[in-house]
């Protein structure tokens, strides 16, 4: 006769499983929950990343001997742009954030992220943008103008085609994906972690990748405006980095380089972070030094935003700034190095096995403190004179790269592959393919130091012969070959696994962390009951958590509701404060990826009344989506909650949607303040600016017009705060009206951008206004619409004093119009006139 209790525990699972599994089939494509996505954002990366490493490949071959005829030059720079870029966007930040996405839920105590629709969102955006980059090789249209897209080389002028319209719109397509995961990760992290686990309790990994995501939420917006303005420059004939139309060439390095050299440690950080995460359970005993790690990641974030110019050190920068800018660059070593000696001193003082995964982490170490020390070396301003644009750069960017993210990451796949998978890899084929990547990669890369100090410019096609490259340009190809053969290896040992892997049992490593207590593959709800966790070890402290947890004997064990939901938790103590739940399957993110794909196409080819069309219809999809959300009944189904929970979180004032759109913001300003950045940068660089001697705009008209949207602001803020006291009465009027009177401001700063007479094609000048005021006028015509929907929520119930939720989300989008507003009007106006022109 069997258990009851087996018995039980086995319907309390199949419950779970109907609100929370996973369709098949086409409907598959509806899937948000994060372990799906996850996986799908690393098998994407996977198989761009053997794109990426066969276009590297022919590169090799065509200057494995001087002169040879393999590629010509054009298709060469082809090869060359579509390899950095297919690496540095298509394959390092979504690979790691695809693991973070499959990850973090689990090492937090979560069920899910806190925004599932946005990861398929961006999931979908990084298939589509990465799939029109990579196309273009095949149709003949490849960017040619290098991954870096350097300005004047990638303008109209000298690049005619749509090669670099592609690369553009391309990347700025998958940049989206890569700031939505961004704050779905960093607003997780915050606001859903299990109850107890504060700050200081939490996983490092965890903590690597909250670093990591704000700063993707600061670092990828500049680029973003940078691809924004250029694509402007090229389709429309605005001046940006013309010279002799007032721009500067030099302005998309500082906007590129904002972005470029925080995507370093963008790319480090979350492989540092599996590197924390492993050596504890491979060294057996925990990490040296918990706080002063979490310190030494905070601090790296902060100073890898103040290390930009250090790529620019022979554009012509001032001495005192090229000073600044290389104690910068040394000062990181400092966080760097803390990490490097607390794993090493873990290691020391532990009893560590050199099983598979460790030897990729001993390889990371050896390499990345080779990378590290070159880094130093280029810090340096006039040894940077001296082998800038060499081999020497490409050999340090690798080993800081390759070294010190494909290492790390390929030893966290090894660990984690029993979750994929519920079996063990071979050890043999393991070995194997680590001693022919790390001896390749040594052979390719180390040699390259030599090629650059003999003088060899990196980004040529052929050389010739009797230059002493030849040799150390033979042992480079032969080495890539040997490393493809260990990669090839890697990927022959993870895909036999699946079938001829040994059975993983539970924790099979003696981990821990919370991802090792749920079932091994894992259910799409990860934990039946939600435990607490009050040690950064609780596996090691309780190794029977999974069972209890499995049995339901921790928080949130019902699921006759119907909902998803997981824990909503105060961001510093972790103590429970609300009941997230989450939206269940939808084929919205889907829709809205494929319409802004239509837009990204219409765009390439010209017609851009299909774009504007698609960009409505996007947006259509997308106030749909937020429809479906808070008190909605298909976002909540039953509202009810146990005695002595918690209520659910469209039922408070601060649930993860108003993090979300802080976090959104916050990206969203990063973007704005470039914009103001370029608007000063121009107005004291560039060498042929020439602002009008009066300002072209309406000053009274646009000082009228900001008057009235602090007024609605201010109207919204009151409303709010009546709403708190639970005083409902006249809410949708009070909105309706705050609708009507924004849309009158949205009106006038309309006739302010039709008033004003700009020649954006004419005048860098007059450009960066034109931009600034189509800025403003779609935040400020956005906020009476979703207002409006505001107003309509609460005719049907879904907004009030049962729901007060939504304007709380609101407010911060009308305050950051009225921030943005009055900024742009100092930068616009005041500065100009201050300064008397």
């Amino acid at each position: 006769m069997s258990d009851p209790r087996l018995q039980d525990r086995e319907r309390l699972h199949r419950d779970f499983h109907a609100v929370w599994g996973n369709p098949a089939g086409w409907r598959a494509l509806s899937i948000v929950n994060h372990t799906s996505i996850g996986l799908r954002f690393m098998l994407t990366g996977t198989v761009f990343f053997l794109i990426g490493g066969l276009l590297a490949m022919l590169i090799r071959a065509q200057l494995a001997r001087p002169e040879l005829p393999l590629i010509d030059h054009q298709t060469y720079n082809q090869l060359f742009t579509l390899h950095g870029s297919v690496m540095m966007f298509l394959f390092a930040v979504p690979m790691v954030e695809g693991l973070a996405v499959y990850l973090i839920p689990k090492m937090i105590g979560a069920r899910d992220l806190v925004f599932p629709r946005l990861s398929a969102f961006g999931y979908w955006c990084y298939l589509f943008g990465g799939t029109i980059l990579v196309s273009s090789l095949a149709l003949g249209l490849a960017p040619n103008g290098g991954w870096f897209m350097y300005t004047p080389l990638s303008s109209a002028a000298h690049s005619p085609g749509v090669n670099a319209d592609v690369w553009l719109l391309g990347i700025t397509f998958v940049e989206i994906s890569s700031v939505a995961g961004g704050i779905e990760l960093a607003v997780s992290i915050l606001r859903s972690r299990a109850p107890g686990m504060s700050l200081d309790r939490m996983p490092l990994f965890a903590w690597y990748m909250l670093v990591t995501s704000l700063m993707i939420v600061f670092g990828f917006p500049p680029l973003i405006l940078g691809s924004i303005l250029l694509e402007l420059e090229r389709a429309a004939g605005f001046a940006f980095f013309d010279v002799a139309r007032g721009g500067d060439p030099l302005l998309w390095q500082h906007l590129f380089w904002l972005f470029g050299h925080p995507e370093v440690y963008i790319i480090f950080l979350p492989a540092a972070g599996i590197v924390s995460t492993l050596l504890p359970v491979f060294a057996r005993r925990p990490l040296v030094g918990y706080r002063w790690l979490v310190l030494a990641v905070i601090g790296t974030g902060f100073l890898s935003f103040g290390l930009w110019v250090h790529h620019m050190f022979t554009v012509g920068i001032p001495l005192l700034g090229q000073a600044f800018f290389s104690a910068a660059s040394m000062l990181v070593a400092v966080p760097t190095g803390i990490q490097v000696f607390a794993w090493l001193a873990t290691l020391w003082t532990g009893r560590p096995l050199f099983n598979v995964p460790m030897l990729w982490l001993v390889g990371f170490l050896v390499i990345f403190v080779a990378g590290g020390l070159t880094g130093v070396m280029l810090a340096l301003v006039p040894f940077d004179w001296q082998v800038h644009d060499t081999h020497f750069v490409v050999a340090h960017m690798h080993y800081v790269l390759v070294g010190g993210m494909l290492f790390p990451l390929i030893a966290g796949l090894y660990y984690w592959l029993p979750h994929f998978s519920g079996r063990l890899p071979s050890e043999r084929l393991g070995r194997w393919g680590f001693w022919l990547t790390f001896g390749g990669f040594n052979a390719t890369f180390l040699v390259m130091h030599w090629t650059g100090l003999l003088g060899m410019p990196r980004r040529v096609y052929t050389y010739p012969a009797g230059l002493g490259w030849d040799l150390p340009n033979l042992i480079s190809s032969v080495g890539s070959f040997v490393m493809a053969m260990g990669v090839a290896m890697v990927l022959l040992d993870i895909g036999l696994h699946f079938r001829f892997g040994r059975r993983a049992g539970d924790n099979p490593w003696q981990a821990d962390t919370l991802e090792w207590a749920t079932a091994l593959p894992p259910a799409a709800y990860n934990f039946v009951s939600l435990p607490a966790c009050t040690s950064r070890h609780p596996l090691w402290e309780n190794p029977a958590l999974g069972q209890s947890i499995a049995e339901g004997r921790h928080g949130l064990p019902t699921i006759d509701h119907g909902r998803r939901e997981t824990w909503g938790s105060d961001p510093l103590s972790g103590q429970v404060r609300e009941i997230i739940h989450l939206p269940g399957n939808s084929w919205l993110p889907l829709y809205a990826a494929l319409v802004l794909t239509v837009v990204c196409l219409s765009l390439l080819n010209g017609a851009y009344v299909l774009a504007g069309v698609a960009a409505l219809a996007t947006l259509s999809i997308l106030l749909r989506w937020s429809w479906v959300n808070g008190a909605h009944p298909l976002a909540a189904p039953d509202a009810r909650t146990r005695p002595g929970d918690p209520p659910l979180h469209s039922r408070t004032f601060d649930g993860p949607g108003r993090w979300g759109m802080g976090t959104t913001l916050l990206a969203n300003g990063v973007l704005f303040f470039s914009l103001i950045f370029a608007w000063f940068y121009l107005w004291t660089v560039a060498p042929n600016w020439q602002p009008p001697a009066r300002s072209p705009l309406p000053e009274l008209a646009l000082l009228l017009d900001g008057l009235l949207l602090g007024a609605v602001a201010l109207g919204f803020r009151l409303l709010l705060r009546r709403l708190r006291r639970g005083n409902c009465r006249r809410l949708e009027g009070a909105l309706w009206m705050l609708a009507a009177l924004g849309l009158l401001q949205a009106a006038g700063l309309a006739w302010v951008l039709a008033a004003t007479p700009l020649a954006p094609t004419a005048s860098a000048h007059d450009a960066l206004i034109a931009v600034t005021l189509g800025y403003l006028l779609l935040h400020c015509a956005l906020a009476p619409l979703f207002t409006a929907l505001q107003a309509w929520r609460v005719r049907l119930g879904l907004v009030g004093e049962r729901a007060p939720y939504e304007p709380a989300v609101l407010l911060q989008w009308w305050d950051y119009c009225l921030l943005t507003f009055w900024v742009s009007y100092f930068a616009l106006v005041l500065f100009p006139r201050g300064i008397g022109a």
